[in-house]
């Protein structure tokens, strides 16, 4: 099993001073705008494995 991907950019100001937060997994701070989020994610979405390899709208 792979290690998870870690964000590259701070979802509010954009910046990549990231670093992993105490509370736990999927916790992050930001050094730059001093904020802790947190990411989750949710699965996969169903019309995403309908398109075409041309990349064609949802069906």
């Amino acid at each position: 099993m792979s290690e998870r991907a870690a964000p590259f950019h701070c979802p509010y100001c954009g910046d990549e001073d990231l670093r992993p937060n105490e509370e736990g997994h999927g916790a992050w701070e930001c050094a730059a705008c001093n904020r802790a989020f947190r990411l989750k994610f949710l699965g996969l979405l169903s019309w995403g494995l309908d398109r075409s390899d041309t990349g064609g709208e949802p069906t």
